[in-house]
């Protein structure tokens, strides 16, 4: 329970009641009361009123009578108190360029009726903080210094009232805020010596070259420093950290370990090889071994990111969650302690991006937590040109962080020893609670957006402002020298060392350069890769031994009724030889590669069930409600299998899951999209780091993406997961997209994804009618033969292929529309042929099965989609460089659209209707249709 705080927003009649009962029967009070009236002279507090017994243990004088005033200035006193508990931050010296703080009224002991005179007359002791000074006005000056200095904390907001309490005494106790020795503040002017001269000889020496330098939140290298040598001696074995481009040199050089001579290559154009096309320096990752104080070498990876600024959060959180798990057994072990997530952020991007309130509100869920993330805000006090008014409609940067009991803690960039300190107790609250801590380090930008950017266009007298002001290494200096740490030339000395060194660096970079030459030839075209060649087959038996234990649960285990005969249907299948739907093809497929090895990480929306109630992987107990997800207790199973809803999101959940599969390469890691339409609200992930990442940063994912797609008459959200976007993405081979027929296709297509050692995202367009369609069934004699095929030929038109005069080309649903319609029984010279790998694009396949048609005069792409979405513009062009001179290429489907699908069923039915007739026509009816 929380310290008792007696006259926190309790009436002076109340206080007056309860110790009144006290007196008559201490324990008919509250322990917590109990213990505070026990501590405490009645008489000076004013409690004891007239006629009322002295407590047991006090002297037997008979009481004073009542202090009316001597109350209610004890009452006012805690009040205010309070009041610099939870708004002291508005008065605290924040902005190192000097602003005034704007206060709170109830930070004025007048807003509370009283004066300082009249604290002057009672004793700190009512107040209950500990060794404060004499009066309640002495104990008032020392909670003014405490919450109104360099620091601003916020945390009265938490819900749980231990991590209150826990704040409170820690940051009262001031544990957290010791000074540094003489050694500590030299190594502190080395540490910000070397982050001056390195933004200062970049200055100088690339004039005008963008490198967005970290000046005006310099504490942010030792602070993460502070933070890595903490967490190291709490036993994690890594850091990761994510961050903006502003500061991201720095960081490389000082905190990662990148050498100078690295980043100056960069400078020079002597750029390294980061994939095949690369990117701007400031956007570049690295891994190094941090050297601790200790002795004890610490993994830091500094991850990769594109302008984007804050979509790079989830990914640092899917990786710190992969990271922290031991997937080498059938049950997952996850050790938070292990990696340290850090995330600097912009202050405008936090406030601004929705990716930030999306990620924060991953940390609590079991799916996703990663034990707590290390929040520092790179504050510049300005976002471009754009000023906080203008910017976002709270007062703080950190606001939205409030809204998930996250603390907070603003901090003076200029004030080094305060910096440190926030740093020490947001590590101890990570530790000792798991949760996320911000850091709000509000300093300013020397520069403008960037540094070719020229900022007093548009703030002239913040400019003028920043011009004069020191830097916190002068001010740092200028303070250890006055101290007597050491002189002022010790001090330059220890600057122009920093200084030298990377000229030095320079010099070499240069003589390399004279040498070898600079690389200045266009980036190679990374060829499309090989075919993949893995055995996907499992044996029948295996098959036969996981869908018993796929179909088994706990005899005192309640499945629903109506479930329970479903499954009961589905667990003859295999034993009697039948045909298996996608469900449970993919239910087989994860099944196999468990006891094969290869851990499982299926997430999205109600991925447990399945969108279309089709999956239930996880089952619900119809009386207790508990779950049983059987995949999960398989007896051979060498690797675990991890499943959850997500939270109602696409951008967030989908990074998490790509930094996920970037961080364990050996998991089969698929994200699904409640529907494949709504998978754009992940677009800057899929743009940015999905198909890009590879050929900008050497960034390998086999992320899977399950996209529900088909035109079933359910509108324009419900139709289309854009398959002409990720075609147009597609390039030097960085995806596999495909969509499956056949439930064996996609059995097939999973174990391949799960075993290929080339690791390529895979976007699959998966069916949503089919999972029930009775034809879209397979044998599951194909899962135990076989593999998959990229296309997949006419087996009936093949008998006769001589016949055939025309081919439909057709992906995904249609085939089924095609299959089922009168005319396919009618049309014996047309074959149907389904591209089930989109890219990359089968050629060869294809044309082995186009060249069997040799009496093919036209070959048609049938799609859904309207012509200006679907594969058909992509396909296209490389059908028609297989076709032979004579052969037509048509098309049919929806015309263009603005829109992808129908939004009435009866319009939508009519253009299928039309698109499987037209399928079948001859190309002279179509023409005289004028289609």
């Amino acid at each position: 329970m929380e310290r008792p705080k007696p006259f926190d927003s309790y009436n002076a009649g109340y206080v007056q009641a309860l110790y009144e009962r006290y007196l008559l029967s201490p324990g008919s009070v509250d322990e917590s009361w109990r213990r505070y009236f026990e501590s405490i002279d009645a008489r000076e507090a004013g409690l004891i009123g007239a006629g009322l017994p002295a407590p047991a243990a006090a002297a037997p004088a008979a009481p004073t009578a009542p202090s009316i005033d001597q109350l209610r200035t004890a009452v006012a006193a805690a009040e205010l108190v309070d009041a610099y508990r939870l708004h002291g931050h508005f008065a605290a010296r924040l902005d190192p360029l000097g602003s005034e703080p704007t206060g709170h009224p109830q930070l004025d002991p007048a807003y509370h009726g009283i004066s300082w005179a009249e604290l002057e007359s009672l004793p700190a002791s009512v107040l209950n903080l500990g060794d404060v000074g004499e009066t309640m006005a002495d104990a008032l000056s020392w909670i003014q210094s405490v919450y109104t200095g360099s620091i601003g904390y916020e945390y009265e907001h938490l819900e749980d009232p231990e991590r209150r309490e826990w704040l409170r005494d820690a940051i009262e106790s001031g544990e957290y805020r010791r000074p540094l020795d003489a050694e500590e503040k030299r190594r502190l002017l080395r540490r910000l010596s070397e982050v001056e001269a390195l933004e200062q000889f970049l200055h100088r020496a690339y004039l005008g070259q963008k490198r967005f330098s970290i000046e005006g939140t310099d504490m942010m290298v030792p602070m993460l420093d502070l933070a890595i040598e903490k967490a190291a001696g709490a036993g994690t074995r890594e850091v990761i950290i994510g961050m903006a481009h502003r500061g991201r040199l720095n960081v490389l050089t000082q905190v990662v370990g990148r050498p100078y001579s690295a980043i100056i290559a960069e400078f020079e154009g002597q750029h390294a090889g980061f994939g095949t096309t690369g990117d701007v320096k400031y956007h570049l990752g690295a891994e190094g071994t941090y050297a601790t104080a200790s002795g004890q070498p610490l993994n830091v990876t500094l991850v990769p990111n594109p302008s984007h600024l804050e979509y790079v959060n989830a990914i640092v959180e899917g990786m710190a969650r992969a990271r922290q798990s031991d997937r080498s057994g059938p049950v997952l072990r996850r050790d938070e302690s292990a990696v340290l997530p850090v995330l600097i952020h912009g202050d405008a991007a936090f406030a601004g991006l929705g990716i930030v309130p999306e990620t924060l509100n991953l940390a609590a869920l079991d799916g996703y937590r990663t034990g707590g993330t290390l929040h520092i805000i790179a504050n510049n006090q300005i976002g471009f040109t754009t000023e906080p008014s203008d910017s976002r409609s709270t007062r703080y940067a950190s606001d939205v962080a409030r809204g998930y009991n996250i603390p907070i803690f603003h901090v003076n960039a200029d004030d080094p020893e305060a910096c440190l300190a926030v740093v020490r107790l947001a590590l101890a609250f990570r530790e000792r609670f798991a949760g996320d801590v911000v850091i709000d380090l509000i300093g300013y930008r020397r520069y403008g957006h960037n540094e070719g950017d020229e900022p007093a266009y548009t703030q002239p007298l913040l400019y003028e402002k920043i011009g004069a002001h020191p830097t916190v290494r002068r001010i740092w200096a200028d303070r250890l020298v006055a101290d007597g740490v050491l002189t002022r030339e010790e001090a330059d000395a220890i600057y122009d060392a920093a200084y030298q060194r990377l000229v030095e660096a320079q010099q070499e970079v240069k003589e390399l350069a004279a040498k070898n030459g600079k690389i200045g030839s266009p980036p190679p075209i990374e060829p499309p890769p090989p075919p993949i060649s893995v055995d996907t087959t499992v044996p029948m038996e295996r098959l036969a031994a996981l869908d018993r234990q796929l179909h088994t649960w706990p005899e005192n285990f309640t499945v629903n009724a109506k479930l329970a005969r479903q499954l009961e249907r589905r667990a003859k299948v295999v034993a009697e030889g039948g045909a298996v739907d996608w469900a449970h093809a993919e239910a087989l497929a994860f099944a196999s590669l468990l006891v094969e090895g290869t851990p499982i990480r299926l997430t999205g929306e109600d991925v447990e069930r399945g969108t279309f109630s089709q999956r239930h992987l996880v089952l619900h107990d119809a009386v207790t409600g508990e779950t049983y997800a059987p995949v999960q207790h398989l007896t051979e199973a060498k690797a675990p299998f991890e499943i959850h809803n997500s939270p109602l999101t696409e951008m967030a959940t989908l990074g998490f899951e790509y930094g996920y599969s970037v961080a364990a390469p050996e998991a089969l890691v698929l994200w699904e999209a409640q529907f494949g339409d709504f998978a754009n609200g992940g677009q800057v992930i899929i743009d940015q780091f999905l198909s890009a990442g590879r050929q900008k940063w050497g960034q390998h994912s086999g992320l899977v993406m399950l996209l529900p797609h088909g035109y079933e008459g359910q509108g324009p959200e419900h139709s289309s997961a854009r398959i002409e976007r990720y075609l147009q993405l597609a390039g030097e081979g960085n995806l596999r997209i495909a969509i499956c027929t056949t439930p064996a296709q996609y059995f097939h297509l999973l174990r391949r994804q799960a075993l290929a050692e080339d690791r390529r995202p895979l976007v699959v367009f998966t069916p949503k009618s089919l999972l029930r369609h009775p034809r879209a069934v397979s044998p599951v004699a194909e899962l135990a033969e076989g593999g998959f095929r990229r296309v997949l030929d006419d087996d009936r038109a093949r008998e006769h292929a001589g016949e055939v005069t025309r081919v439909l080309l057709c992906t995904g649903k249609v085939y089924y529309d095609l299959l089922g319609s009168e005319q396919r029984e009618s049309s014996p010279n047309v074959a149907i042929v389904r591209v089930e790998q989109l890219y990359p694009f089968p050629e060869e396949d294809l044309a082995a099965i186009l060249e069997g048609y040799g009496s093919a005069e036209e070959v048609v792409w049938v799609q859904e989609e309207p012509e200006n979405m679907g594969a058909w513009r992509f396909v296209g062009p490389r059908i028609q460089r297989l076709l032979r001179d004579g052969i037509r290429l048509g098309y049919v489907g929806r015309p263009e659209r603005a829109s992808p699908a129908e939004g009435y069923l009866v319009r939508h039915e009519a253009q299928q209707s039309r698109i499987v007739a037209d399928a079948f026509a001859s190309t002279v009816a179509l023409e005289r249709k004028g289609r």
